[in-house]
């Protein structure tokens, strides 16, 4: 009793110190202590990035392009939903690494986890899983991923990251597709003999459609990820690729409630066209074989479509003969309030794959007993993942569970949308189309320069935001982002909006 009047307390005094020091209060609970591991509150002591940082900064510069590096991490002293870099300045966290922290930084389970002495060999020892698993493999991946299983999939291969994994589900399709074409007969001494010299019939002409805005990876390969990546031209220029069909994906006009009709007839439109790249294609003699597809474009700029575009996207690809991938990367893990984004459509027939990586610790995909390879070696590489990130991962699964952290993904995401949308009423010349799905949220911005001067002014005053697409700001906090963080970070965006030139 006396501990919790002690934190009611505190809370009281520290919103009176927020109104004091001038902050425009949007909500009354914005205010609270969370468990022992998280700090109560930002703390900056210099501009980010700090003298430490910049220093820094040129030293990894003259052995490496570092450009894109905001600033210098002091993960020793992160905790929670905090991030503190290296000229101390502790600041809220609303990027999480790119969307791949799961439960927080330095969370208390997973370094009890990492000291238990029968842990330690996982964690030193890197095997070569393709060829010399550890004895508990099997059942540390019963544990961990196929605990969490998307319906229907129950077989899953382990990747290092989102790239590598995406790349082996293309190779996985492109084996299913062709094994379908040869009626399960054996490989003819043709194509052993043609596909060593890159062409056809043992290096069929297939295709994957993919998505106008979706990321899939960076990697060219002899398939290409980035073949499939159309969402920034800095991630492609200058790189040679594949003639594979690319479809619109839909441009939702906001609120969704005012455009039933024109969102409808939009997503129609997209339909139809990847049915006619299907056809198209086919005649060009180079088949589609699968369609990737994002719950949400997240790279490409937090692009939604309803669970009812998704339902017939996966009509088409059945009709069609064609693979069904999800790529939830970035999706994944329990953001959006339920483990995987595409359970929010409600599928009858279950996709066919579903990538992962990011908040799920290790890359790899979950597929359907028909992908799965026919003879070793064809879906491999020297580590296939790591089993140190297996046993972190069941670890994240158990606190998942035993926080009851997806409902919290939902509550907290709708106290942070419905925040975006006041100041979205409040700011329209800053703010406009906010969405979001479980704390997967986001809004748009008049322009580039806007987006990236708001996300600068907000991290010198203890907020860490990430843009996306051309013009977006995206919200990827952890699983423990509570209530009180996004009361805490809408009541410092109020004050950066309202002073904003």
């Amino acid at each position: 009793t006396s501990s919790l009047l002690l934190r009611e307390v505190c809370n009281f005094i520290f919103s009176i110190v927020l109104f004091l020091a001038g902050h425009r209060l949007i909500s009354q609970t914005a205010a609270k202590i969370d468990v022992d591991f998280d700090y109560d509150g930002p703390l900056m002591k210099t501009e980010v990035p700090g003298p430490r940082s910049r220093e820094l900064m040129k030293q990894l510069n003259g052995i490496q392009n570092a450009e894109a590096v905001h600033f210098f991490c002091n993960y020793e002293e992160s905790r929670g939903n905090y991030l503190v870099d290296v000229d101390g300045n502790r600041m809220l966290d609303l990027y999480s690494q790119i969307s791949s922290i799961p439960i927080g930084y330095s969370h208390p389970s997973l370094i009890k986890l990492l000291q238990q002495p029968q842990n330690l060999s996982t964690f030193v020892n890197r095997p070569a899983l393709g060829i010399l698993p550890p004895e508990n493999f099997a059942e540390k991946l019963k544990e961990s991923l196929l605990s969490v299983a998307p319906k229907g999939l129950q077989q899953v291969i382990t990747m290092s990251c989102g790239s590598c994994s995406n790349e082996n589900a293309f190779k996985a399709i492109f084996m299913w597709y062709r094994n379908k074409e040869r009626g399960n007969n054996n490989v003819t001494k043709e194509e052993l003999e043609t596909c060593m010299i890159n062409q056809a019939p043992g290096c069929p002409d297939y295709s994957i459609l993919s998505f106008m805005g979706g990321f899939h990876g960076r990697t060219m390969g002899d398939l290409g990820c980035l073949a499939t990546t159309h969402s920034k031209a800095i991630h492609k220029l200058d790189i040679p690729s594949l003639d594979w069909p690319i479809a619109p994906f839909p441009r939702l006009q906001y609120p969704l409630e005012e455009f039933v009709k024109e969102n409808q007839q939009e997503e129609a439109r997209c339909l139809e066209e990847v049915e006619d790249l299907i056809v198209k294609y086919r005649k060009k003699k180079r088949i589609v074989a699968g369609i990737i597809i994002e719950p949400i474009q997240s790279e490409g700029g937090d692009n939604h479509a309803s669970d009812d575009f998704f339902k017939k996207l996966r009509d088409i690809a059945r009709k069609h003969g064609c693979a069904f991938l999800v790529d939830e990367v970035q999706t994944g893990g329990g953001c959006t309030g339920k483990f995987w984004a595409h359970e929010h459509w409600g599928l009858d027939d279950p996709t066919d794959m579903v990538s992962f990586s990011k908040k799920m610790m290790t890359g790899g995909f979950f597929h359907k007993e028909e992908f799965r390879p026919n003879a070793p070696y064809r879906i491999f590489n020297t580590w296939l993942g790591d089993p140190a990130k297996n046993l972190l991962l069941a670890e994240v699964i158990n606190v998942i569970k035993r926080e009851d952290l997806l409902n919290n993904a939902t509550h907290a995401g709708k106290a942070l949308l419905a925040g975006l949308l006041d100041l979205q009423t409040r700011y329209p010349h800053l703010i406009s189309r906010a969405r979001g799905r479980g704390t997967f949220c986001s809004f748009d911005t008049p322009n580039d320069a806007t987006r990236n001067k708001l996300i600068a002014v907000a991290r010198n005053k203890g907020v860490v935001l990430g843009g996306c697409g051309d013009r977006s700001i995206r919200f990827r906090p952890t699983l423990i982002f509570k209530d009180h963080h996004a009361h805490l970070f809408l009541n410092i965006f109020s004050d950066i909006l309202a002073d904003f030139k």
